[in-house]
């Protein structure tokens, strides 16, 4: 008999396809429930979760002896419970390295609308209030030539930076350990996080989720900002405090912000609803036909290479 993988979302066909030696279940486009979600692992080899899906010591135990791979089609992996998973001889696998060019390009999108007030003018069109072009009419700030603050300098902050430099940015990042050749490649410099918010223009991040990262930019961070700044979120939503960025917009302590991921998805902090000086997205990072497609098929590949007794592509930790 086949070994059993569970599906926890719709994915591509391609995914499935790599997938179609084992007995699979796919459940719903929507998130599932908990108790769907633990009644539909049980006995199963293999699970192909997102984000969206809290893959912890409970639902393993639920899956049982038989769990041998948790493959999560994302780069971050903060909804699984890694040393859960250790303890029980289960590998845990992740999609890195596929979608770094497609979520840097709504990183920048994101930066570009909410520097010139894109979503805010769009509105006032489409609500059939643009009477007239104006002087002073939805002033914005300039891109070209300023500087820009990378939090988490990986392959996704990299990309970002490639993409700044053809604005003349000048870039300025904040990393655990020092990056030398990107250095080299992209003029940058490193710094403590204080003087980087002090100094940036722009704030775009891209650490992951972690313990030491949980409201990494909070309260005193946002006032260490530039009163023209603008911040960028396309990581994690609890990285930023979201009820103090929402005082800090709705204060003008600074210009404006782009936000791509939330604190509590799929809810937002109702304050950021009302704000004109924030561009809100629905995750939609790695959204493109190509990049879902190949995140699917390379979870797929992990789970398939480890029910045949090989090495995973990309283990977590690996």
């Amino acid at each position: 008999m086949p070994e059993k993988v569970l599906v926890t979302r719709e994915i591509p066909d391609a995914g499935l396809r790599v997938l179609e030696p084992f007995d699979v279940t796919v459940l719903h486009e929507r998130p599932p429930e908990r108790g769907e979600l633990l009644e539909a692992v049980r006995g199963v080899s293999g699970i192909l979760s997102t984000a969206t899906e809290k893959v912890d010591s409970e639902v393993m135990d639920t899956a049982g002896e038989s769990l041998k791979v948790v493959a999560n089609m994302a780069v971050g992996y903060d909804n699984v419970e890694v040393e859960a998973a250790e303890e029980r001889d289960v590998l845990v696998t992740n999609t890195p390295g596929v979608l770094d060019e497609t979520t840097a390009d709504v990183a920048f999108m994101l930066l570009l609308a909410a520097a010139r007030r894109l979503g805010e003018g769009e509105r006032l069109l489409r609500a059939g209030r643009w009477e007239w072009w104006g002087p002073k009419q939805l002033m914005g700030q300039d891109v070209w030539g300023k500087k820009l603050g990378i939090v988490g300098f990986g392959r996704i902050g990299q990309s970002v930076a490639r993409r700044a430099r053809g604005f003349g940015m000048e870039i300025l990042y904040h990393n655990r350990s020092r990056k030398p050749e990107a250095e080299a490649e992209f003029g940058a410099r490193r710094m403590d996080l204080e003087g980087l918010l002090e100094t940036a223009d722009f704030i775009s991040i891209h650490t992951p989720l972690t313990d030491e990262t949980h409201h990494l930019i909070g309260v005193p961070e946002l006032e260490k900002m530039k009163p023209e700044a603008v911040l960028v979120n396309t990581s994690r939503g609890p990285v930023v405090d979201e009820a103090a960025l929402a005082d800090a917009l709705a204060k003008k302590r600074i210009f404006a912000a782009g936000l791509d991921v939330y604190e509590n998805e799929p809810e937002v902090d109702p304050k950021l609803l009302e704000l004109e000086n924030v561009v809100l997205a629905p995750h939609i990072g790695s959204a493109s036909v190509e990049t879902r497609e190949r995140m699917a098929v390379l979870a797929a590949e992990n789970i398939a290479a480890v029910l045949s007794g090989d090495e995973p592509k990309t283990p977590v930790g690996g």
